[in-house]
C-alpha cells in the first residue's frame, strides 16, 4: 500500500504549479510578493486552500487578497491544462501567519542575544 494519499500527492502539484504561474505568467503586481508556503487538499481532490505570505511583510494586504482572488479563474484553467485531473480544484487562498510568527519569535530572540551582549562583564 502506498504510504502517501492522493490527495497529498496532488497538492504537491498545485503547490508547484501555483508557484511556477504566479512566477511566470500571472503579471498582477499586486501579488508579485507571494510565495505559496503549502497546499491541502481535500480527499475527494475537489478542494484545495493554498497558503501564501506576502514576503518582507508580518500581516496580510487587501490588495494582495484581491489579487488573488482575481487571479483564480486563471490559476484553475492553468491547472487544469497542466495537471490533467478530472475535476480541477476549487481554489482557496488562505493567509499562512506562521512564517509572521517564526518572524517575531526571531527578532525576540536576537533581541535577547543583543540584551546578554550589553549586559555581559567585560573581561
Amino acid at each position: 500500500m502506498n504510504s502517501f494519499k492522493r490527495a497529498d500527492r496532488v497538492a504537491d502539484l498545485v503547490k508547484m504549479e501555483i508557484s511556477d504561474l504566479l512566477l511566470k505568467q500571472v503579471h498582477d503586481p499586486r501579488i508579485g510578493s507571494v510565495t505559496i508556503t503549502g497546499v491541502k487538499v481535500t480527499d475527494d481532490l475537489r478542494t484545495a486552500r493554498v497558503f501564501f505570505v506576502e514576503l518582507g511583510k508580518d500581516q496580510c494586504s487587501e490588495d494582495v487578497r484581491a489579487g488573488l482572488g482575481r487571479a483564480v479563474g486563471f490559476l484553475r484553467r492553468e491547472l487544469g491544462r497542466r495537471l490533467r485531473l478530472r475535476c480541477v480544484p476549487e481554489l482557496f487562498f488562505a493567509y499562512d501567519p506562521s512564517f509572521a510568527y517564526g518572524n517575531r519569535i526571531e527578532r525576540l530572540l536576537s533581541e535577547i542575544h543583543r540584551e546578554e551582549e550589553a549586559h555581559a562583564p567585560e573581561d
